[in-house]
């Protein structure tokens, strides 16, 4: 691959949606920065502590980051609010290299959107009608040269249209193995009672984050069996 530059032909042709990327860029985003630390203040120190009641439980995410430079977490998804309230529950400092692999179709559908996934996300553009594999190789690729990255993966690959785990697609493993890039177990209980999927905005209420373990790379059916497992001991009727 050539040197990247600001005004040769791989740049001046890739698509604005991933021009936020590390792998593309080398320059300190300052104003991009300065927008995600006062999105995380919002998140953390307004929504999700007055409105949202967030509790984290479980393996501590600082023992996490000492141990774990890279890994791929995962969770259950319901509800427009999981993405927020997983970054939310993350400490600020290590937002730097959190990212979330997001529907190119919903979070990138238009100029505000982009804007918002960009900046606020760290959003990873994912074409779910993809049939040549680029975001298949994009993320395997951040995951293999990055030195730090915690992405964040729903393996339903859509929400659950009425709050139960459903049967997990088999990217999350494609990535973990290619990449032999560890993944994170979290569990969001109480997200589709939150904010239910049809619904126009997220009620107040608690939010319990369960974090841990951290399970090898292995098969999808491996990775569901152990999730369901972990899982089932704390909420019964989660499947």
């Amino acid at each position: 691959m050539k040197p990247w530059t600001y005004d040769n032909e791989q740049w001046t042709k890739l698509p604005v949606h991933l021009r936020h990327l590390p792998l593309f860029t080398r320059n300190i985003d300052l104003t991009s920065r300065a927008i995600r630390f006062l999105w995380s203040l919002y998140l953390r120190d307004f929504v999700f502590k007055f409105y949202v009641r967030l509790e984290v439980r479980g393996t501590s995410y600082h023992e996490l980051w000492k141990k774990y430079p890279r890994l791929i977490l995962i969770s259950n998804h319901a509800s427009h609010i999981d993405a927020t309230s997983i970054a939310a529950s993350i400490p600020k400092r290590y937002w730097r290299d959190l990212y979330i692999a997001a529907a190119k179709d919903y979070f990138f559908s238009n100029p505000f959107f982009t804007f918002f996934s960009q900046h606020c996300l760290g959003a990873i553009p994912v074409d779910r009608k993809d049939r040549k594999g680029s975001a298949i190789a994009l993320i395997t690729r951040l995951l293999t040269e990055l030195d730090r990255i915690w992405l964040i993966i729903f393996p339903e690959g859509t929400r659950s249209p009425d709050g139960k785990i459903q049967e997990f697609k088999r990217g999350v493993s494609i990535f973990a193995e290619r990449s032999n890039t560890p993944i994170l177990f979290l569990y969001l209980d109480g997200n589709s009672k939150l904010w239910p999927k049809g619904a126009n905005w997220a009620r107040p209420g608690k939010l319990i984050i369960h974090v841990g373990p951290v399970h090898p790379p292995a098969p999808i059916d491996e990775v569901q069996a152990a999730y369901k497992a972990r899982v089932s001991s704390i909420n019964a009727e989660a499947f």
